[in-house]
């Protein structure tokens, strides 16, 4: 297939793959100059294993894993899969959907770099996947509770995190407001001062009283 490759190339390709795979893949289409196929959950590991090891697509690189939520739906979730042939120069997504409580079969046999990817999906929507070596958080902390990239979790989160001076440890308390807070890029834990928050480099442009000579003596 020769690059870039045409609408009624992807389009051809889409027709083959979907018939190659058996039900594996149940519908295709060409959008922004990409083929996107989906289909079953349950039949992911077949069909990007058809995909790897396909002549006629040859995609040897997942490049991409991740989630995308529509919450209105039933199967709120999409898994999303990018793919990569070099050999054709041609680039496939790949779309299945699922749930909250329903487990995609992990891809990690077919392609290990999936590892961190089914983790920072699993962390960041909540979505499962069976068979996988390792599935635990990879970008919040420990305990952390919810999934930030759901479109139902809250912007301010439910905890916030500060240093305590007394226990001289990192608390975590249930977030009761944002509008008292103030953004003071100096500290991570403390707030500004009311009214100021000092950035270095702001000095200069504060206003100073000088004395008969000429020499800074104060604030105005």
């Amino acid at each position: 297939m020769s690059w870039p490759a045409t609408t009624p190339q992807l389009e051809k390709l889409g027709r083959s793959l979907v018939k190659a795979g058996k039900g594996a893949f149940t519908a295709y289409e060409v959008m922004y100059g990409e083929l996107n196929l989906a289909g079953p959950a349950d039949r992911i590991v077949e069909a990007l294993t058809g995909l790897r090891d396909s002549a006629e697509g040859a995609f040897t690189q997942l490049i991409d894993l991740t989630g995308v939520d529509y919450p209105e739906r039933e199967k709120r979730f999409d898994v999303v899969y990018h793919l990569l042939s070099l050999t054709k120069n041609l680039r496939i997504r790949v779309k299945v959907r699922t749930d909250e409580d329903t487990a995609v079969p992990s891809v990690t046999g077919v392609f290990p770099v999936a590892d961190w990817f089914e983790r920072e999906t699993f962390d960041m929507y909540g979505v499962f996947f069976s068979g996988h070596p390792d599935l635990r958080r990879i970008l919040t902390d420990y305990g952390f509770h919810g999934h930030p990239l759901r479109k139902d979790f809250p912007m301010t989160g439910y905890v916030e995190v500060r240093y305590d001076d007394e226990l001289k440890r990192v608390v975590y308390e249930p977030v009761k407001s944002v509008e008292w807070r103030n953004w003071d890029f100096l500290s991570p834990w403390e707030g500004a001062e009311p009214g100021y928050a000092p950035i270095p480099g702001d000095e200069k442009a504060i206003p100073q009283v000088k004395d008969a000579k000429g020499g800074a003596v104060g604030k105005q």
